[in-house]
């Protein structure tokens, strides 16, 4: 399985598990309020230094709580739709946001607008049908491009630019859609690409090249373009100096205000998963411990991406004396989070801590055999906790009837 490339993981808490950690109830997730300041200083020194803007992409982080810690060195929110485009709106007031879905509902679009400062569609056909409505809003309206230009190693879930993909206007689509319609180009403030995931600047070079290729000669008449998301801007040894680079490149070629909207960077490494050991059990040659929280319920990311997240103290599979499966207690066989290696095989009632769990995480889990949504903590930078939300049964069953 893929290992996320990320700032180290336990760095805020020294390698070490703090006492305050084992005073929490588990599962729960811990948000690091340093950690959080950290990434959003990076990003806001990048904006700074070249006049690009920053957007916190909610479909990785929505905890608004914490959303004042970002404000301040940001631009505002991108979100996916309705609901996040509102939480954007209402919780970092003053901001911009941004919205893009891959098609929109008509029975939305009004309240929508309400909320959106930037409105992007997938698609010509959603352009022709909603552009007029946005414009006559007084809203910003951009298109998704597709360069067909695919850097995706290992990812190809999350390549947009794969054959066949729904994501995005290809050239081809875009000259048949504006020759049918001559209404489209006029329409246009902006034009969007997301193709990147994890990744590092020298994807988003080639990218760029593709777009000047393919969309080149469109661009001079933007006003702005979205590089989009999934550059890791805050991993250490993130190339800084490329990524700075390509936005000078869109600015001084194109006179456009770029754009970024990432995720994953806003958040990266700030945040734990603790858990405690619920069971030990043998099968085989194979010792699993069963915890209290589900790769499937609590880290839906790391079934789907998929990926080992950091675990405090183990290592990889070998590595030390005792190898051990750790898993969820959920009815799903693959309810599996991945093998680690421990001096001793962890007892029942251990407290393990699980880092980068920041991200994809709270904005992703369930409720499937009833398991409980973890309680949602954050870690003060003077290293106290507290209590932002905690869940019940009543959570659980709101969500499937009255």
């Amino acid at each position: 399985m893929a290992q996320r490339d990320a700032r180290p993981p336990f760095a805020a808490i020294d390698g070490a598990v703090p006492p305050e950690f084992s005073a929490l109830p588990t599962p729960c997730y811990l948000l690091d309020e340093a950690a959080l300041t950290r990434n959003a200083e990076i990003l806001g020194g990048l904006a700074r230094r070249t006049g690009c803007k920053v957007l916190l992409a909610q479909k990785a982080f929505s905890n608004y709580d914490l959303y004042p810690l970002l404000a301040q060195h940001l631009a505002g929110t991108e979100a996916s739709g309705l609901f996040e485009a509102r939480l954007g709106a209402e919780e970092m007031p003053g901001k911009e946001v941004h919205v893009f879905c891959a098609a929109y509902r008509a029975d939305e679009m009004d309240e929508l607008l309400r909320y959106a400062d930037h409105i992007v569609f997938n698609s010509p056909a959603q352009l022709a049908k909603f552009g007029p409505a946005a414009k006559a809003a007084g809203k910003s309206v951009g298109l998704r491009i597709n360069p067909e230009c695919s850097t995706q190693d290992g990812h190809a879930i999350y390549d947009p630019c794969a054959p066949g993909s729904r994501l995005g206007t290809t050239r081809a689509q875009w000259d048949a859609a504006a020759a049918e319609n001559s209404a489209l180009p006029g329409l246009l403030d902006g034009l969007h690409f997301h193709t990147l995931c994890e990744q590092d600047a020298d994807a988003l070079a080639v990218t760029l090249d593709a777009v000047a290729e393919k969309f080149g000669d469109l661009l001079p008449k933007m006003k702005w373009l979205n590089f989009g998301g999934g550059h890791h801007i805050t991993r250490p040894g993130y190339d800084m100096a490329t990524l700075e680079k390509c936005i000078r490149r869109a600015r001084n070629d194109w006179g456009v205000t770029v754009y970024l909207e990432p995720g994953e960077a806003c958040a990266l490494n700030a945040g734990y998963l603790l858990t405690r050991v619920l069971d030990v059990v043998q099968n085989g040659d194979t010792t699993v411990a069963i915890l209290d929280a589900s790769a499937a319920c609590h880290t839906p990311d790391v079934i789907e991406m998929p990926y080992r997240p950091p675990l405090l103290g183990a290592g990889e599979p070998g590595e030390k004396p005792c190898t051990v499966r750790l898993a969820g207690p959920t009815c799903l066989a693959g309810d599996v989070i991945g093998d680690y290696s421990f001096d001793a095989v962890p007892a029942v009632g251990d407290l393990l801590v699980f880092g980068d769990m920041a991200i994809y995480t709270t904005c992703k889990n369930n409720t499937f055999n009833g398991m409980p949504l973890p309680g949602i903590y954050a870690r003060k930078p003077d290293g106290t906790t507290r209590k932002i939300v905690t869940f019940g049964y009543t959570d659980f069953k709101c969500r499937l009837g009255k």
